[in-house]
């Protein structure tokens, strides 16, 4: 067996592992059921963003519009589904059918994913401005009491993380419609000649991406109880990369959604711990992009073990 089909999910395993021990070992009191609860409170939002791209990666395409995207849910759900809960049901079900109808558009036109939605970006981004112009609006309380529960033993943001990864495991490697999906990603022309419709495939792929999206706008205005046009817009990057950190390839349709919650709650940790660190914000961004760029290395050096193996 290669080594580096083994370490694909090992290695963000052991990048989490060592960054939780070092953030141990810096904050001791860290290591307590409210200090997990505070070093991965916005793990849930994260995650559910990073699987919605991982859904666009596994297709071969990128989504640039993902951030703005969170940031337009979470102001329609500060809004319309606080104020007026069917309409807002019926706006979130619109913006996922909007998804899917997008990745149809693409594929029918043989557009580039990166161009189009980085257009959107500005659409959503201008959506939520208008339903939001300035930072407002309120959690609805049943989706705040969810955000807020204190499972026993292990904190919610821990439980639910564990849920999406594997909710998100069944759904993508182990079913037949995420086997035929991955193989979009793959070789779309082989899909083809079996005879599955790639169109469809595609909208399926970002529809589901649109779900995920849905969740991940509601569960960031459930932690933080208002929101903004803004709100998520550092989603795109952080949701890549932890697509990449995760053990998932731009091409190929080679993910691993559990290595990508697992890369999620990294970044998220990664945050925490260079506030630790009392690394200017500035500073910052810089330093999860070094901690991305040293798994990266590691990753590729298992890869070149593994072709001179």
């Amino acid at each position: 067996m290669k080594l580096f089909a083994k370490y694909r999910i090992l290695l963000p395993v052991v990048s989490l592992a060592v960054l939780l021990a070092a953030t141990f070992y810096m904050q001791p009191r860290a290591m307590s059921y409210f200090g997990l609860n505070l070093l991965f409170n916005l793990a849930v939002p994260i995650a559910l963003a990073t699987i919605a791209q991982m859904m666009i990666i596994m297709v071969n395409d990128i989504d640039l519009s993902l951030g703005a995207f969170v940031s337009l849910v979470a102001c329609v759900t500060a809004t319309f589904l606080n104020d007026s809960p069917m309409l807002g049901v019926l706006i979130l079900l619109a913006l996922v059918l909007s998804y899917a109808a997008l990745g149809a558009v693409i594929h029918a036109l043989d557009l580039p994913a990166i161009v189009v939605t980085l257009g959107m970006s500005f659409v959503w981004g201008g959506l939520a401005l208008f339903i939001l112009p300035s930072p407002g609006g309120a959690s609805p309380g049943w989706l705040r009491t969810l955000m807020t529960v204190k499972p026993p033993y292990v904190p919610m943001a821990v439980c639910a993380s564990v849920l999406i990864a594997a909710v998100t495991h069944v759904l993508i490697i182990r079913s037949g419609i995420g086997t035929v999906l991955r193989g979009v990603g793959g070789n779309a022309r082989s899909v083809q000649r079996a005879g599955w419709p790639v169109v469809r495939l595609k909208a399926l792929a970002y529809g589901l991406a649109g779900l995920f999206g849905v969740f991940a706008g509601m569960a960031l205005v459930g932690l933080t109880t208002s929101a903004d046009a803004n709100i998520a817009l550092r989603y795109t990057l952080l949701s890549i990369a932890g697509v990449i950190l995760g053990g998932g390839e731009f091409t190929g349709g080679k993910v691993s959604p559990v290595g990508a919650v697992i890369g999620a709650l990294t970044l998220t940790l990664a945050a925490s711990f260079l506030s630790f660190l009392r690394l200017s914000p500035d500073w910052q961004i810089g330093a999860q992009g070094a901690i991305l760029i040293l798994v990266l290395t590691a990753r590729l050096l298992f890869t070149r073990r593994d072709a001179q193996a």
